[in-house]
């Protein structure tokens, strides 16, 4: 069977920006082990892989490989992939389309702004707030000190089928400078803390914008992320639980700077009561269109 596969820029405001995303489409014959190598072989963050058709509840079963091995939840895949299905599989141009990953069916929405702009946005699952960390600890595990760690809410891990450590950052300088060195972390993952880290600043290159964020992740040895929707969906928990923008809002996050990659990342989130509903937006950038060999 022919497996088709396309190349998108997600979050992105111009082709070759934002994070790339490989979909491989018809992917029903693929087992598990092939998927990885494809994924490996493409080395993006992540790899996607969908079938021919829905499933019976008209849900789209879609899996998710990094080069270095299989998740059950991440935010620029889901937006890729539903962009893909609707341009090319399903053709039906509906509104929403729903995703069927190892997490649960995950929503995705298709909106078109008067200047015919779409936005796709994905409504993201319940997290899970767990421990918090001690500042100087994961301070150490960035190269930074411990004053360049924001102490008006706590670093702490969220989890949603897979597990991020939120660190709020004082300044946009000590964000520029933090590097994840997997070693001195290595005392902190012993106690169960993730390897995937995702801070956040409220100083920003564009005035424009409300956070400036960036996620280090291990595959392989570390790598960083150019924009990273799951860690938007953690940070939109995370913002409601401690308050800081309030019970309702709409952020606008860039991301991918040091990787020459500009992302913008839209968040939207507000709580009511003991419910939080987060949404996770953005565009998406068509680049490359081929087939496996």
């Amino acid at each position: 069977m022919a497996h088709t596969f396309h190349i998108v820029d997600v979050f992105a405001e111009q082709a070759y920006a934002g994070n790339q995303l490989a979909v491989v489409t018809d992917a029903d014959d693929l087992p598990a082990g092939t998927m990885q190598l494809i994924a490996a072989e493409t080395n993006y963050s992540e790899t996607t892989f969908v079938g021919r058709a829905p499933e019976a509840d008209g849900a789209w079963r879609v899996r998710l490989f990094t080069p270095a091995r299989e998740l059950a939840f991440a935010g620029h895949p889901i937006l890729g992939t539903a962009w893909v299905i609707r341009r090319h599989l399903a053709l039906d141009g509906a509104d929403e389309i729903r995703l069927q990953l190892a997490v649960g069916q995950i929503p995705v929405r298709f909106e078109r702004a008067k200047d015919g702009q779409e936005t796709v946005w994905f409504q993201a699952p319940p997290a899970e707030l767990g421990p918090s960390c001690e500042p100087d600890a994961i301070a150490g595990s960035l190269g930074l000190a411990p004053g360049d760690i924001d102490d008006a809410s706590p670093v702490q891990m969220l989890s949603a089928g897979v597990s991020t450590l939120i660190v709020p950052i004082k300044r946009l300088d000590a964000l520029e400078r933090a590097r994840l060195d997997l070693e001195a972390h290595a005392p902190l993952a012993a106690r169960g803390f993730p390897s995937l880290v995702y801070l956040f600043c409220r100083e920003t290159r564009d005035a424009q914008n409300d956070l400036c964020v960036r996620f280090f992740f291990e595959a392989h040895g570390v790598r960083e992320d150019p924009a990273t929707g799951n860690g938007a969906a953690f940070l939109g928990h995370y913002l409601l639980e401690h308050g800081l923008f309030g019970d309702r809002l709409a952020l606008r996050i860039e991301q991918g700077h040091a990787l020459r990659r500009p992302s913008l990342i839209l968040l939207r989130a507000r709580r009511q009561g003991e419910a939080r509903e987060v949404e996770v937006g953005g565009h998406v950038v068509p680049v490359v269109r081929g087939e496996l060999l």
